[in-house]
């Protein structure tokens, strides 16, 4: 894991286009329209921690994970300054289980994370997701769709197809549906998908 640490520390020791200083318009209007209710939450692949911060000023009981020491000790003095409270911790998404009971979740956010992941992982992935969630807990994930232009290996563009063969074997899913992807590079312009799955 060290490896991936690195090269994730080096990554945040600039400003990654994905690291806007607020949350993803798609996870603020999961919020707003209630489908992410107060309960306890965990964002994964959090980086420097906008959508676990916006989660606990909504009355979630809230841990981000993320490889990346820059990121998390980024986002523990983001949030302290802010004077909200949340947990943070330098984890990889595929081990979840050495730090997490199972069914400790209602609520699980991935802005960003599935999408830079290798098809042999995403079994994986999709299995430790459902292994932290509590049985009909949610899992709200945002990735760059197919529909997105781009030259570059990374981050992956995703089909429908793909994300529905990764989580339906293990979630009941409710929507997959076109949304946006804010960055840097391109706010408010970049084509995405956002799941909505619920623990079978």
């Amino acid at each position: 894991m060290r490896r991936k640490n690195l090269f994730w520390d080096d990554v945040y020791k600039g400003t990654p286009p994905w690291d806007l200083d607020h949350p993803q318009p798609a996870f603020e209007a999961l919020i707003k329209n209630g489908e992410i209710k107060p309960g306890r939450a965990l964002d994964i692949g959090c980086g420097r921690g906008e959508n676990a911060i916006i989660l606990a000023m909504n009355g979630c009981d809230v841990i981000g994970i993320d490889l990346a020491e820059n990121a998390i000790s980024d986002a523990k003095a983001k949030a302290t300054e802010r004077h909200v409270k949340v947990k943070f911790v330098v984890e990889d998404a595929l081990q979840m289980n050495r730090l997490f009971e199972e069914g400790e979740f209602d609520v699980v956010i991935d802005s960003g994370l599935f999408h830079v992941m290798m098809d042999e992982q995403r079994r994986v992935f999709a299995q430790q997701v459902h292994r932290v969630l509590r049985e009909g807990g949610k899992y709200f994930m945002l990735c760059f769709s197919d529909k997105e232009p781009g030259e570059y290996e990374l981050p992956r563009r995703l089909s429908k197809a793909e994300i529905e063969s990764t989580f339906s074997p293990v979630f009941d899913i409710t929507y997959i549906k076109e949304a946006v992807f804010d960055s840097l590079l391109s706010p408010s312009r970049r084509k995405a998908y956002l799941l909505s799955a619920t623990r079978s």
